[in-house]
């Protein structure tokens, strides 16, 4: 068989099926085009998804038509004026987009450079149908309608309208997000559905394009290492989602997804979320041109690091010093149907003490005569001192407990509860994590060593790891073929249960990789031992330990959330308490 060159309108159909895959990889490119021409304002009009039409209209330097016709052939772009691809700073470079977009569909390009006159270019699925004068104002506008109409076998594959609008509109978030000097906005099939001004801060822009209440649930990032700065917000711990759709990351202001910093953000929250959840982060990765590839493939979404350690690194550190500045915060929103459960309850009038008392309520079991409800639970202590100012405690002072599982306590601008054994699991973690870093946390030895009985496999496990366990306090020795010997526990948990504890650790050792070290699974075995160790649901506590643990929950990195990424605590504010009895 001979070789033979592909025509020109073939190799562009090839093209296109890497540089446009769906609606939302061509809006993608048409908008890339509009900030790279310096565009103050992009307008986007969509008709079912992207599917039968894409509208892309800037104010940007325009084109006369000598460039126009260039911009629809293959490889031909102003954005690299020498050979220096390493050094490029645009968003797009391949001239590779509106050729391939041209060749699956139908092309209407109009633009106009300030001071000259419009003109127009139509190009149908590869072939110039019509060119001529056109009236607009100075910029571009781009006209894709009917994409892979005669490509049936790529059409056949495209989701649904209303998934193709969902990818169209995630696209465009992350590219007004890069660039918040820039205003965007949106309609799909004539609703308007974003709409951004230009010269906002990127606090606000991310804000916008996200979840408005990340803006007060999550931290400024601003980290230099090198030549490398990192930038943005990130979410707090009990601020997660249950997918990844909400991690918006960017290098060099192009929008990227990219596996290592994907992982180095989940390594950043390892220890603070549950395994199935997601943080919610906008970073910004700005470093020199030498240092990236950004020209891995023709979507340009993928870019490959010089020095990947360091890039890691400097972002697992950024986000753990945030993290850890955050202190006790965390996200405080009530459910809206757990606030609807507090209803004012009908007040009837009081009887006289001869008659009998009316027939129930949805609180307390009455009958006909008497009463029956049990006495109150509630205790007074001697007040030995005059209980310290709310004022100076941002975690407020305890007022008592309730069902022996959590404290209430009185801040300046609300009520603050805390989920007693929440808490002191995330506190008692932080010790050991701290103990840890100092070499290995202290042992307590036991009066009597414990015999633990386990399967032999458990054993097996536990024996393997009897000197790593060791650096935690825990002296464990094999003790037969089916049990194990418990000569000290780690001294931060207190009195525990060694054969709970041991028990737990055994099935922790099960799903480990056995290339990992303890240390490496910190996370999971010290969070194991600190939830033997905390304070349990269902003890009493006094006043005295109950501010003791709101003063230690304050200067506690990570307190607001306990180890597997639950809220610790949360704040009732004033406004609302006032609000239940209609004040």
């Amino acid at each position: 068989m001979s070789i033979r060159r592909l025509p020109t309108h073939l190799v562009n159909r090839i093209a296109a099926g890497e540089v446009v895959e769906r609606p939302a990889s061509a809006l993608k490119e048409l908008v890339e085009n509009a900030i790279d021409a310096g565009a103050t304002r992009i307008a986007i009009n969509l008709s079912e998804g992207g599917l039968t039409r894409i509208e892309v209209a800037d104010d940007g330097c325009g084109m006369n038509p000598d460039d126009m016709a260039l911009a629809l052939e293959r490889h031909c772009t102003s954005k690299l004026p020498d050979e220096a691809i390493e050094a490029v700073s645009t968003l797009g470079f391949r001239g590779e987009a509106l050729p391939s977009i041209a060749s699956v569909a139908r092309l209407t390009l109009e633009s106009r450079p300030a001071g000259a006159d419009g003109w127009r270019r139509v190009v149908d699925n590869g072939e110039v149908v019509d060119e001529g004068p056109a009236a607009l104002p100075p910029g571009t506008r781009i006209l894709v309608e009917d994409l892979f109409a005669r490509v049936p076998a790529r059409r056949k594959f495209l989701r649904s309208p209303r998934s193709e609008y969902a990818a169209c509109l995630d696209a465009v978030r992350r590219l007004a997000m890069a660039r918040p000097d820039v205003g965007v906005s949106v309609e799909h099939d004539g609703r308007r559905v974003l709409s951004v001004p230009p010269g906002q801060d990127r606090p606000a822009r991310v804000a916008a394009l996200t979840d408005r209440a990340l803006a007060e649930n999550a931290v400024a990032i601003d980290w230099v290492r090198e030549e490398v700065v990192l930038g943005g917000v990130a979410g707090l711990p009990t601020f997660h989602r249950g997918v990844a759709d909400h991690q918006y990351l960017f290098v060099n202001g192009r929008p990227v997804k990219d596996r290592l910093l994907i992982g180095a953000i989940r390594g950043a929250y390892a220890e603070m979320m549950p395994r199935d959840r997601h943080a919610v982060v906008a970073l910004f990765l700005d470093l020199p041109g030498e240092q990236v590839d950004v020209n891995v493939h023709p979507a340009k979404t993928e870019v490959r690091f010089r020095d990947p350690a360091l890039v890691r690194g400097l972002i697992v550190s950024g986000l753990r010093r945030a993290l850890d500045d955050a202190g006790h915060r965390s996200v405080q929103r009530p459910a809206a149907d757990a606030l609807t459960r507090w209803q004012p309850e009908p007040v009837a009038a009081v009887p006289h003490w001869s008659e009998p008392a009316p027939v129930a309520t949805t609180l307390f079991d009455r009958r006909p005569g008497y009463f029956n409800a049990p006495p109150p639970q509630a205790r007074a202590e001697p007040a030995h001192a005059a209980p310290p100012a709310t004022i100076a405690h941002p975690l407020g002072v305890a007022r008592g407990q309730v069902a022996r599982t959590y404290v209430v306590a009185e801040a300046e601008d609300g009520l603050v509860i805390v989920d007693q054994h929440a808490a002191h699991e995330r506190l008692v973690l932080e010790r050991m994590r701290a103990a840890l870093a100092g070499g290995r946390v202290a042992a307590q030895a036991l009066l009597l060593p414990e015999v633990v009985e386990l399967d032999e496999p458990a054993c097996d496990r536990l024996e393997a790891r009897a000197d790593e366990l060791a650096e935690f306090g825990l002296e464990l020795e094999r003790f037969g073929t089916r049990a194990m010997l418990v000569r000290a526990t780690p001294a931060l948990l207190g009195q525990s249960d060694p054969r709970g504890l041991v028990t737990d650790l055994a099935d922790e050792l099960a799903a480990f990789d056995e290339a990992l070290s303890l240390r490496e699974r910190l996370d999971a075995v010290a969070g194991t031992m600190a939830c033997h160790g905390s304070v349990r649901a269902g003890r009493v506590l006094s006043v005295m330990e109950m501010n003791a643990l709101l003063r230690e929950m304050e200067a506690t990195p990570h307190s607001g959330q306990c180890n597997h990424g639950r809220p610790t605590w949360v704040k009732l504010q004033m406004s609302d308490v006032e609000k239940l009895f209609g004040r």
